[in-house]
C-alpha cells in the first residue's frame, strides 16, 4: 500500500508541473495589449484677412507726416490762446506742423485768395461765402462762434450800461465825444463795427474822439485801457486779457453782435501749389466730433471762449 501511494504521488506532482509549464508558456506567448496612438493636435483654423482686426491683432501704426501747412487766421483766435491749445493736438495726431499767420480777417482773406496760405480760420461770414461762390475757397464750414461785446471804463461816463442796443450805445459815445478805440484794420471785428456805425447813422472816421489804430485786438484793448476809452471786441480776446485790463463789459447780448467763425481750404484749382490734402485734414480735424469737443472745452479764467458749430437756427 505504501509503495503504490508513493508512485501515485509522484504522478500527481509531475502532472502539476506539466500544467504549470504549459500555463507559463501560453502566458509568455500571449500578445501584449494594443496601445492607442496619441492623437495629433488639430491645426488651428486660419483667419481670413478681414477677421484679423476682429481677432484683436493691433492695427498698423499711421506714419506721421513730416511737413507743415500755413494757416491764415484772425488775431482773435491767436490772441485768445485757442490755437496754442488746438494746433499741438493736431500736430501730435498727424505729424503736420501748423504755421500761423495772424492778421485781420480782411488781410487773411486776401492772403488766402493769393494762394499764400493753405487753410483759413476767419470771421466775416458774408465775405467768406461770397469768396467761396467766386471759387477762391472750398470746403468751408461754420466751425464755431462767440459774440462781440462793448467794453469801457468802470465809471462808464457815456452811460452805455443803461441801454441794450449797440446802436444806442454808439450814439451815446458819439454825442458826448467819449474816446473809442477801433482796430481799424479791416478785420472781421472792424468790418462789423463799421456796419454798426452805419446802422447808427454816424461816420466816426476823422472825429477827435475816434482812434482808429490799424492794430490787432490785443493792442486795441491795451490802448483803450490806457486811454480809459471804449472799444468793441470779440469776447474771447477780452476774456483772455481781462485780468490785465481795467475795462469792464458795458454792453452784451444784442443779437447783432453774434460772431460766426468759418474754416476753409484754398481752392487747389486756382492755386495748384497749395497743400490741399493737408489743409483738408485740418478742416476735418476741427469739424470732427473730437475737434468740436476740444473747441467747446477751451476755457480761460473759467469761461468758455468759443462754442462749436453754427450759432444761429
Amino acid at each position: 500500500m505504501k509503495k503504490n501511494f508513493s508512485k501515485n504521488g509522484k504522478n500527481v506532482i509531475t502532472l502539476v508541473l506539466l500544467v504549470g509549464i504549459l500555463l507559463f508558456t501560453v502566458g509568455g506567448c500571449a500578445p501584449e495589449p494594443a496601445v492607442e496612438p496619441t492623437p495629433e493636435p488639430e491645426e488651428a483654423p486660419k483667419l481670413a484677412e478681414n477677421d484679423v482686426e476682429e481677432a484683436g491683432e493691433p492695427e498698423e501704426a499711421v506714419e506721421p507726416i513730416d511737413d507743415f501747412i500755413t494757416l491764415a487766421t484772425t488775431t482773435s483766435t491767436y490772441d485768445s490762446g485757442l490755437l496754442d491749445f488746438l494746433n499741438p493736438i493736431f500736430t501730435e495726431e498727424t505729424g503736420l506742423e501748423v504755421r500761423v499767420v495772424s492778421q485781420g480777417t480782411g488781410a487773411a482773406l486776401e492772403t488766402g485768395s493769393r494762394g499764400d496760405a493753405d487753410v483759413l480760420l476767419v470771421h466775416d461770414r458774408a465775405s467768406e461765402l461770397r469768396l467761396v461762390e467766386e471759387g477762391a475757397f472750398v470746403d468751408r464750414y461754420d466751425v464755431m462762434y462767440n459774440d462781440f461785446i462793448i467794453v469801457g471804463p468802470e465809471d462808464d461816463p457815456a452811460g452805455v450800461m443803461d441801454v441794450d442796443s449797440v446802436v444806442d450805445a454808439f450814439n451815446l459815445i458819439a454825442d458826448e465825444g467819449f474816446t473809442l478805440v477801433s482796430r481799424g484794420d479791416d478785420s472781421g471785428t472792424h468790418r462789423m463795427e463799421m456796419r454798426l456805425w452805419e446802422s447808427a447813422g454816424i461816420s466816426p472816421e476823422g472825429q477827435d474822439w475816434y482812434r482808429s489804430i490799424g492794430q490787432g485786438m490785443g493792442n486795441t484793448l491795451n490802448m483803450a485801457n490806457e486811454l480809459l476809452g471804449y472799444s468793441m471786441t470779440d469776447r474771447g480776446t477780452y476774456v483772455s486779457m481781462k485780468e490785465k485790463l481795467d475795462l469792464l463789459i458795458v454792453l452784451e447780448g444784442d443779437p447783432v453782435l453774434f460772431n460766426q467763425y468759418g474754416v476753409m481750404a484754398i481752392n487747389p484749382d486756382e492755386h495748384p501749389h497749395v497743400k490741399y490734402d493737408y489743409a483738408l485734414m485740418y478742416v476735418e480735424f476741427l469739424m470732427s466730433d473730437g475737434g468740436q469737443e476740444l473747441i467747446n472745452s477751451y476755457q480761460v479764467n473759467g469761461e468758455t471762449l468759443f462754442f462749436p458749430g453754427y450759432g444761429l437756427e
